[in-house]
């Protein structure tokens, strides 16, 4: 009879800690543990974060951090962080928001325009990803890289291509750059390819010309017309005398850093610079800033014309008249001199 209750107390008590035990599964794992009014969150894990890192950003989201603690050690979480960008939606439990930040990195939307440099591009991009400036100039002006992928310091800017591209938010600064080369390998399509050899020139000359049409003109319509211009002062071995390579040559001296030059004068064309067009005939050695694609595409298909000069329209600043003769040029080139005069801009 007494070995019997014994039994019964074993019975009982197995079946408290059972029923214990059902509810602490419950509750770790099946209850809702969201604390934000918002449909969802975001958490952010670097590459270096630990556990206890990963817990201060979940903390003023969750209503019990201790029942999510007991259930990361038993699913093994603490020691197995992942990084990445991740999704909490509002009443998860926390059974399904382990299995969200081990396993459901979010891609976000990185996305650059138009820079001058490297160094501005950099800029732009390391607040986007998980990654510091100094890593990222690092890998991409790393000579074997270059060397090893066709570029130099002069031509490096052509391999970024202004656009939005989908990556993870931990993606390295390696990663970022060698996803870069992806896609400018994409963008030379045979067909692109093709085409610069038509007009006799390499992808470096095409990147480096386009980078002048663009800071030409951000007029679309225009650009073809102006790539058909310098086109055919090359054929005809002219320089190019182009204003921007003018500025970005005065940009490099210490006289003109931190200043914006807004008229071109005869002192800028004696600049000493292997991007002086004005002095040097044919393309400058690299690019004078990062073009659009629609800049790239307008010297593959540049406009064949006879026209031979270009200057900004006076009477429609951001569009420009052509023409084919050195006498007609003055006589737009005169109107817009007296528009800048006007608008008082001597410099």
């Amino acid at each position: 009879m007494y070995f019997k209750k014994i039994l019964l107390a074993i019975a009982l008590i197995g079946l408290a800690f059972a029923a214990y035990f059902a509810y602490f599964v419950y509750n770790a794992m099946l209850t809702p543990n969201t604390n934000f009014s918002n449909d969802e969150a975001y958490v952010f894990i670097s590459e270096s974060d630990t556990y206890n890192e990963v817990r201060e950003q979940l903390m003023p989201i969750l209503d019990d951090i201790e029942t999510f603690d007991a259930l990361a050690k038993r699913k093994k979480y603490v020691n197995n962080v992942k990084a990445g960008k991740y999704r909490i939606t509002n009443g998860m439990n926390n059974n399904d928001i382990i299995n969200s930040i081990r396993s459901n990195n979010i891609p976000i939307k990185l996305s650059f325009n138009n820079q001058n440099s490297i160094e501005a591009l950099v800029g732009r991009v390391a607040f986007q990803i998980d990654t510091d400036s100094t890593s990222l100039v690092k890998a991409m002006t790393d000579k074997l890289f270059l060397e090893q992928n066709g570029f130099s310091e002069a031509t490096i800017l052509g391999m970024y291509l202004p656009n939005t591209y989908e990556v993870f938010w931990n993606t390295s600064a390696e990663g970022f750059r060698d996803r870069m080369l992806k896609e400018y390998n994409r963008f030379w399509t045979k067909d692109r390819i093709e085409k610069a050899q038509a007009i006799g020139m390499n992808k470096d000359e095409v990147m480096a010309l386009a980078s002048i049409v663009y800071e030409e003109s951000k007029q679309k319509a225009e650009q073809p017309r102006i790539a058909g211009v310098y086109i055919n002062r090359l054929k005809n071995k002219w320089t190019l005398d182009a204003d921007p390579t003018l500025k970005f040559a005065a940009y490099k001296l210490p006289k003109y850093q931190n200043t914006i030059i807004k008229r071109v004068l005869n002192v800028h064309k004696e600049i000493d610079s292997p991007y002086n067009t004005y002095k040097n005939i044919g393309l400058p050695p690299g690019l004078i800033a990062m073009p659009d694609i629609s800049a790239i595409d307008a010297v593959l298909n540049y406009e064949e014309h006879s026209y031979f000069f270009f200057v900004v329209d006076a009477k429609n600043p951001g569009y420009h008249k052509f023409s084919k003769t050195i006498s007609q040029h003055n006589q737009y080139a005169r109107e817009y001199h007296r528009y800048l005069s006007q608008q008082g801009i001597r410099r």
